[in-house]
């Protein structure tokens, strides 16, 4: 299936590694122009080479891959990917989680980090951008949230609240004027991917349990309907999709991919 969005130009942010680059490699596939965002310079750098790899294969006029090694959560990281390029068809939002724990040690300064990285980080994206999208009649932004938005999760509580904040913000946008201009606003609600970050995870939980990895991770595979994580390529994939003129009609949902963890009917 042809995408349409060719031509087009895409911000991904946290794309150097994970679910951002999952996403990055499949738009730079449809021949979108992109500008990949992430604050360790080495692993971004690799990243850009790789895709540019990728790039370099596609059409009879290749997409452009540029990056940017900034802090997407900061006033200044935001200034320095505008001054690169003004203008973007397409915004992915992505931000690494806070951190798991007890709400009862979180001090306001933890809440304010949390908020500010998964919640006002994508608005002042949004801000940013949708009006331009709106003038010129396309636009994409896709919110990479998580799965905990739909079935909270106790130690992740920093994360369900500003995730949740989002997701009524954006609920609130996608069904406005905007609408009507072409533009969408989605959010990609990930379950358990095979990222680094769900290493680290089952390693503390490893630790805890007095278990070797293998052990943990076969038993977290397996309480899953799939039974097995999802690939950073195939949320990619999805992302596109939502990012395509075939998707215009779909806006302001809550797009879970969990492999069927989530229980419930609706």
């Amino acid at each position: 299936m042809d995408l349409g969005i060719a031509g087009r130009t895409a911000l991904v942010c946290g794309a150097s590694k994970g679910l951002g680059r999952g996403c990055a490699q499949a738009l730079v596939r449809e021949g979108v122009n992109v500008v990949i965002v992430a604050r360790g310079a080495e692993a971004l750098e690799a990243t850009a080479q790789a895709l540019q790899a990728t790039a370099d294969t596609v059409g009879p006029t290749p997409p452009s891959v540029r990056h940017v090694a900034a802090d997407i959560t900061t006033a200044q990281g935001r200034a320095l990917v505008f001054s690169v390029q003004k203008e973007f068809d397409i915004v992915v939002t992505n931000a690494g989680g806070p951190p798991p724990g007890d709400f009862r040690d979180w001090d306001r300064d933890t809440w304010i980090a949390a908020l500010n990285a998964n919640m006002l980080t994508p608005i002042e994206l949004i801000k940013a951008t949708v009006d331009g999208m709106a003038a010129r009649g396309f636009g994409r932004i896709v919110n990479i949230t998580s799965s905990s938005v739909k079935a909270p999760i106790d130690i992740l509580g920093l994360s369900n609240g500003a995730r949740s904040g989002l997701t009524g913000f954006v609920s609130g946008v996608a069904r406005s004027a905007i609408a009507a201009k072409g533009v969408t606003l989605n959010n990609l609600l990930p379950g358990s991917f095979d990222t680094d970050r769900l290493k680290s995870g089952m390693e503390a939980v490893a630790g805890k349990l007095g278990q070797d990895l293998a052990t943990v991770r076969e038993a977290r595979q397996k309480s899953i309907p799939a039974h097995r994580f999802g690939t950073a390529a195939e949320f990619g994939e999805i992302c596109a999709f939502l990012c395509s003129v075939h998707a215009e009609y779909l806006t302001g949902q809550n797009i879970l991919v969990d492999g069927g963890a989530y229980p419930g009917t609706y």
